[in-house]
């Protein structure tokens, strides 16, 4: 019985070290083999927005779905933690031989030596059990001080990438919507500006990769409004990439075209990641009617098709590329996908303060300055 026992603490104890290692410390690869972190976050994850489909779609079920980020994360570190304790109270009772008074006993020795709580009742007897404390009291220090230093990179990722998002709010409108974009900046005659900020969001995309790929669980934090999202504004520069792609006479796409692979690729890896399978969604995001009218709205802004006979093909083509992946994205995390166009009554979270709508109202008409 106690040969069983040290075969399951060591088992035990090498799964619950190398996934915490892997997920706080390594910068990871992507791997197709059910890492214990990916099979706790998929059946919390399911768990979770089962509960959640049940609740009204709006501010209830988002503030709801809001929460699984940070409480998942410390449910995480109280597994990982409690699964080190059961591992090294096995050992305590195999090392202990006959001396050993119960297992209970030895669940209470590895929770004191764990956290290095030293109250002196239950000690360990044999030099072998007395190694073994040193060696646990030496992985919970290790392991609190990695979880002080991990958590702050943590929200400093999300903070990251956040501050891209809410950016978008004025340039995009929220939801961002990729007409809003091509248009506000055509009307102020900001072309050039508006390939810069492509530019750094072919930089937000290689990070959105990079940071959820080392720690996938930063795709279940959510935005703090329930319009915006990763998801939606991920979407939003694809689909002004797309229009750009479709080709505007005059306008250049070369950081269209070098952004669009970037995001695509994100949305590729992010997929990967999570195992989910590319999705045909059953109703088109921008049907024939729709895109006249969006057609129609870019030709107001100044911003025409060229050969636009076949503009709506081409484009077409270039959503078939992402559209599926980002569809996935959306069932999974139960994130709403933003719209080609705005609608005429929709305002910026910025514009719904007091005096808002005032605000805006200067801030369209305001001169541009010189120079």
């Amino acid at each position: 019985m106690r040969y069983l026992a040290v075969i399951f603490g060591l088992l035990l104890l090498a799964a619950v070290t190398s996934d915490a290692f892997e997920v706080m410390l390594l910068p990871r690869r992507l791997r197709r083999t059910l890492r214990p972190v990916r099979i706790f976050f998929r059946s919390s994850w399911c768990a979770w927005t089962s509960i959640a489909r049940h609740l009204k779609r709006g501010r209830r079920r988002d503030a709801f779905l809001s929460l699984f980020g940070p409480l998942s994360m410390v449910l995480l570190l109280l597994l990982w933690a409690s699964g080190l304790i059961i591992s090294f109270a096995f050992l305590h009772w195999a090392a202990q031989g006959v001396r050993s008074v119960s297992l209970l006993s030895d669940f209470y020795l590895s929770g004191a030596t764990f956290f290095t709580v030293g109250y002196g009742d239950v000690v360990p007897k044999t030099s072998l059990s007395r190694m073994l404390a040193i060696v646990e009291s030496g992985a919970g220090l290790a392991f609190i001080t990695v979880t002080i230093s991990y958590l702050p990179v943590l929200y400093q990722l999300f903070s990251r990438r956040e501050s891209r998002v809410i950016q978008l709010d004025a340039r995009a409108g929220s939801p961002p919507a990729a007409s809003a974009l091509l248009c506000r900046h055509n009307d102020f005659e900001a072309m050039p500006e508006l390939s810069d900020l492509l530019k750094e969001w072919e930089q937000w995309c290689a990070e959105l990769v990079e940071s959820h790929l080392s720690y996938p669980m930063l795709s279940y934090y959510r935005s703090q409004h329930d319009n915006q999202s990763w998801l939606a504004a991920l979407t939003a520069i694809l689909d002004t990439c797309a229009l750009l792609l479709t080709g505007f006479s005059g306008v250049r796409t070369f950081q269209a075209r070098v952004t669009f692979a970037t995001g695509r690729l994100a949305a590729v890896e992010l997929c990967r990641v999570f195992h989910l399978k590319a999705l045909a969604s059953a109703t088109d995001r921008l049907p024939p009617d729709d895109f006249v009218q969006l057609e129609r709205q870019l030709s107001e802004s100044g911003l025409t098709f060229s050969e636009a006979d076949s503009a709506e093909e081409r484009l077409r083509t270039l959503r078939s590329t992402y559209e599926p992946f980002m569809l996935a994205l959306s069932r999974h995390f139960l994130l709403g996908l933003p719209p080609w166009m705005r609608g005429e009554e929709e305002v910026d979270n910025w514009q719904r303060s007091r005096g808002g709508a005032a605000a805006r109202e200067i801030f369209d008409t305001a001169p541009a300055l010189p120079e």
